[in-house]
């Protein structure tokens, strides 16, 4: 469109012009294939990946799909070299494919010098087993994995059409008694079972245990459920229960302090990684029964042990739930060659604009430390400094004024600092939980929580993910892990599950003003800038006889 809000350069950047009438529309179309780079106060910065784009490819998107994205919302021509880099990235995903014929995997191509290139590449060549023909080679029977993850490497991500183990036969119906799967819910089963495995990103909020549960119905087959932390695995179970056939005799929990294995069985990440002399103690889990489906909970936060464990569950179907696949640690391509590429994203505010997530605001709260604490601060070491303005105890005063300006809400006051939480519960005088509180004592809380007996709690990055709050409606963050995506947009979750009361919800964060504090918070904010969510900054200040 003339003068539309997007900028295309030849880089492979793309410069949104926030305030454009069409900026939300961009923004999301942007979502499937670009990643958002920075997002100051008018112009927003996209990066085109090859791997945003290979997702996009495995998600069902054409090159010409993506590029007709960027022609419409272009203010200029697209530069001819982007189109070009657009369509031949596109082009490489499913050049190669892995297949499997009565001996075992074959790796194979329609060009014959592509097949070459990779086979001459000393990481690819010692995981095949010999020359087939110009246009396949056999692949090592244990190298499936690996396999995958070198290809991508060399920017060649194999399609991978090998199929699955069925798995021990499970009966799992879903018991749609007065509700029914979504239809995004059933369109990410949809893709899921059509890609055969892969990752689903749904908002927090936005159900995506009943995906979980979805594909459990639709494969029927013995299921290994991997998830953060007991808490989640006892919420994954309650909620199968309630939704599906299964019944208590069916489900066992395989964590710290429980080891059950039945035909679905619910494990933590921590028990699954947990060394014993050097090896992983509970690695036997992956053998004990023949699953036909394996779900990653929260697929964003999968220990780098489990990627190197995951390797060698290719023949098992897998499904990666998560709200962002955004990690810290860099490991996005690992999740695309071992859990499976996306298969389905729903923007936040689409699911908001549906009604089945509740509305949210944004407000940043800039503090200014006092005359000491600002000298000491810029005293102290970079490794220091960053602990300092993100405890400062003038945010408890701000914290307090925010809580007076929403009597009779559920409020989660969140940080980082254990020493910082345990001050706050104090002078608020509401229970902390952390990672220290025991798992019945953590229950007991949040159910306290839950029916308003308790409307206010301080929590540490324990309650980041996989905790069902309903009826949270304010959420104070007072410090954070640093520059983290995920960690924002998972705090920001805990908020978004429709209310009875139709509330909207409100997210604080406190930020010591010209610190890194200030730095963090705005790299922490990129990935919900991203799905349209715009941060109010307010002066601390003002909140003195005004209403948050």
């Amino acid at each position: 469109m003339p003068n539309g809000p997007l900028i295309v350069q030849s880089d492979r950047t793309v410069l949104l012009e926030v305030a454009h009438p069409d900026a939300s529309d961009a923004r999301h179309a942007l979502a499937i294939f670009a990643e958002l780079e920075r997002a100051p106060e008018h112009i927003h910065t996209y990066r085109i990946t090859k791997l945003g784009l290979w997702n996009a490819r495995a998600a069902g998107h054409t090159a010409d799909e993506i590029l007709g994205t960027l022609e419409t919302f272009s203010k200029f021509d697209v530069p001819a070299t982007v189109s070009l880099d657009i369509t031949e990235t596109m082009g490489r995903y499913g050049r190669l494919t892995i297949e499997r014929d009565t001996e075992g995997l074959i790796l194979s191509g329609s060009d014959a010098a592509v097949i070459r290139e990779v086979s001459k590449s000393k990481k690819i060549d010692g995981l095949l087993s010999g020359s087939l023909s110009d246009h396949s080679f056999r692949v090592a029977p244990w190298a499936r994995g690996a396999l995958k993850q070198e290809l991508l490497k060399l920017g060649w991500p194999a399609e991978d059409n090998a199929g699955y183990r069925p798995g021990s036969p499970c009966a799992i119906d879903l018991d749609e008694s007065g509700w029914a799967l979504r239809h995004y819910q059933q369109k990410a089963v949809d893709n899921f079972l059509n890609g055969g495995s892969g990752v689903v990103v749904l908002p927090c909020g936005a159900g995506k245990t009943l995906v979980g549960a979805g594909a459990m119905a639709a494969t029927k087959t013995d299921t290994l459920i991997l998830v953060t932390n007991t808490v989640s695995a006892r919420q994954w179970r309650d909620e199968l229960l309630r939704r599906t056939s299964l019944t208590a005799d069916d489900i066992g929990e395989y964590s710290g302090s429980v080891k059950q294995v039945k035909p679905v069985t619910i494990a933590t990440y921590q028990i699954l990684t947990a060394k014993r002399q050097g090896e992983f103690a509970h690695l036997a889990l992956l053998d004990a029964l023949d699953w036909g489906l394996v779900i990653y909970d929260e697929v964003h936060l999968l220990p780098a042990p489990v990627f190197k464990l995951t390797a060698d569950l290719q023949a098992r179907r897998r499904l990666g739930l998560t709200a962002t696949l955004v990690r810290e640690d860099g490991r996005e391509s690992d999740v695309f060659s071992l859990i499976g590429p996306k298969r389905f994203d729903a923007p936040w505010k689409e699911i908001e604009q549906e009604g089945f997530i509740s509305p949210a605001v944004c407000k940043e709260i800039r503090i200014d430390l006092p005359d000491d604490e600002r000298l000491e601060y810029a005293a102290a070491s970079d490794a220091e400094r960053y602990r300092m303005a993100a405890t400062s105890p003038t945010k408890i005063s701000v914290v307090k004024k925010l809580i007076a300006a929403h009597p009779g809400e559920r409020i989660l006051v969140i940080g980082q600092y254990l020493d910082q939480l345990a001050e706050l519960g104090d002078a608020l005088g509401v229970p902390e939980i952390t990672g220290a509180t025991p798992v019945d004592e953590r229950e007991r809380l949040f159910q306290a929580f839950r029916d308003g007996t308790e409307p206010i709690i301080v929590v540490s990055k324990v309650a980041n993910f996989s905790v069902d709050l309903p009826e949270a409606s304010v959420a104070i963050q007072v410090s954070g892990a640093f520059g983290s995506r995920q960690e924002e947009a998972q705090r920001l979750g805990r908020l978004l599950r429709p209310k009875k009361s139709g509330l909207t919800a409100t997210f604080y964060t406190l930020v010591a003003r010209d610190t890194i504090d200030q730095d963090y918070a705005q790299n922490r904010q990129r990935f919900l800038a991203e799905q349209g969510y715009a941060y109010e900054i307010l002066d601390a200040h003002a909140l003195d006889g005004a209403n948050a």
